[in-house]
C-alpha cells in the first residue's frame, strides 16, 4: 500500500484517501455540530450516522470564506481522520493537502506546525486543486488537448468561493485568477431562504438543506422551458418533488417522499423546442382538477415541503449572481472576462 496520503481539505468536506486509489476512501463534512438534545460534540463521520438526529444542530467550522481560521479544531478533525478513519501512522507517512488561491501566509505556518509538530508527517507537499487538476486531465488523456497545449482554464467552484484559473505547464498563474465569492453554502442559504419564504421555516436546518440541493437540485440547459414545465400543476409538472422532514422519532434523517420523482424530469424529451409559448396555449392544457390532486398528494401527518422552479433556479446563481446582490462582472456574466484572462496570459508569455 501506498504511503502517500492525499488530503483535499475543502470548507465543507475533506476527501482523503491514500495515494495510487481512483477515488477518495472517506468523504467526510468538515465540521463538528452539536444536536440540541447533546452535550456532546460530533465529528466528521459521525454526522453522517443514521442514528443521530441534526435537527437545529449547532455548527462549528475550521474554514470561513474559504480560509482557515480554527486551526485548533482543524488539528482535532484532521487527528480523528488519520487515526480512526485512515488509520495511518504519520511518522512513516507523507501528506499531499490542498490548499485555497492567494492563502495567507500565516496560515500556512499554522498548518505546517500541525502537520510537522503535532502529527510528525514525514514529508508534506501542498498544492493548489487547479494545478492538480489539470495534471490529473493531462495524465489521464496523454493525448488529449489539455496535455498537448499544456495549458487548461479551470473553473474550481468550491464551498464558499469560486475560482477561475490559467493553468500552464502544471502551474497555476496567480496574476491571471478571477474570485467570486459564491459558492455552495451561498447556493444553501438562498434554497433555505426560499423554502422558508414559500413553506416551512428551515432557517436553521443546514445540514438537512445541504441533503436537499444535493439531492435534488441542478442546473438547467434551459430555463425559459423549465420555468413553464414548473408552472403546470399534477403529473404534467415533473419537476415537482416532495421532501420529508425528520421527526426525531420514527426516522432522523430527512428523505424523499417518492425517489422516482426527482428523475422524472430526466426522461424529457430534449428534441422538444424551448417552451416560449404564450400564456393562453398553456392555459388550454390544464385540468381544473390537477390543483386538487397537488393539494391530496400532501400528507399532514408529516412535516414536509415541495420543490419546484427551486431546483434548477438555485443552481443558476452561479451563472447570475447578479441575482443575489453580486454586482461586479465576473466569468460568468461576461464572455469578455474569459478573453481577458486569455489575453493576459499571452502576452506573458
Amino acid at each position: 500500500m501506498s504511503n502517500v496520503v492525499v488530503l483535499d481539505n475543502g470548507g465543507g468536506l475533506m476527501k482523503a484517501g491514500m495515494g495510487g486509489e481512483r477515488d477518495p476512501s472517506c468523504v467526510v463534512p468538515n465540521c463538528t455540530a452539536r444536536p440540541p438534545s447533546s452535550k456532546k460534540w460530533l465529528l466528521a463521520d459521525q454526522l453522517l450516522s443514521p442514528a443521530e438526529d441534526l435537527t437545529s444542530a449547532t455548527l462549528r467550522r475550521p474554514f470561513d470564506r474559504g480560509y482557515l481560521i480554527n486551526p485548533d479544531l482543524q488539528s482535532t478533525l484532521w487527528a480523528h481522520l488519520f487515526t480512526n478513519l485512515l488509520k495511518i501512522t504519520p511518522s512513516s507517512t507523507s501528506l499531499l493537502l490542498t490548499e485555497p488561491l492567494f492563502n495567507l501566509p500565516s496560515i500556512q505556518r499554522s498548518i505546517d506546525e500541525i502537520i510537522f509538530e503535532e502529527f510528525n508527517f514525514k514529508a508534506l507537499f501542498v498544492a493548489d486543486s487547479p494545478s492538480l487538476v489539470h495534471l490529473y486531465e493531462a495524465s489521464r488523456r496523454p493525448y488529449g488537448l489539455v496535455s498537448k497545449a499544456q495549458c487548461s482554464l479551470v473553473v474550481d467552484c468550491g464551498f464558499s468561493f469560486t475560482h477561475t484559473a490559467p493553468v500552464f505547464q502544471n502551474f497555476t498563474l496567480n496574476y491571471g485568477v478571477k474570485r467570486l465569492d459564491l459558492g455552495g453554502k451561498a447556493l444553501t442559504n438562498y434554497l433555505k431562504e426560499l423554502v422558508s419564504y414559500r413553506s416551512v421555516n428551515v432557517m436553521d436546518e443546514s445540514f438537512i438543506m445541504d441533503d436537499v440541493k444535493e439531492k435534488l437540485c441542478f442546473v438547467s440547459l434551459d430555463v425559459p422551458r423549465d420555468l413553464q414545465i414548473a408552472r403546470k400543476h399534477g403529473k404534467d409538472n415533473v419537476l415537482r418533488c416532495t421532501y420529508v422532514l425528520p421527526d426525531g422519532v420514527t426516522y432522523t434523517k430527512g428523505y424523499l417522499k417518492d425517489p422516482d420523482e426527482s428523475k422524472r424530469y430526466f426522461t424529457l424529451d430534449d428534441e422538444v423546442p424551448s417552451s416560449h409559448r404564450g400564456e393562453n396555449d398553456y392555459m388550454e392544457r390544464q385540468d381544473p382538477t390537477d390543483k386538487n390532486q397537488d393539494r391530496r398528494t400532501v400528507d399532514l401527518t408529516k412535516n414536509e415541503f415541495c420543490l419546484t422552479n427551486e431546483r434548477f433556479l438555485v443552481p443558476e446563481m452561479i451563472f447570475r449572481p447578479a441575482d443575489l446582490g453580486l454586482y461586479r462582472s465576473y466569468i460568468f456574466q461576461n464572455r469578455v472576462s474569459i478573453y481577458q484572462v486569455i489575453l493576459k496570459v499571452s502576452i506573458s508569455y
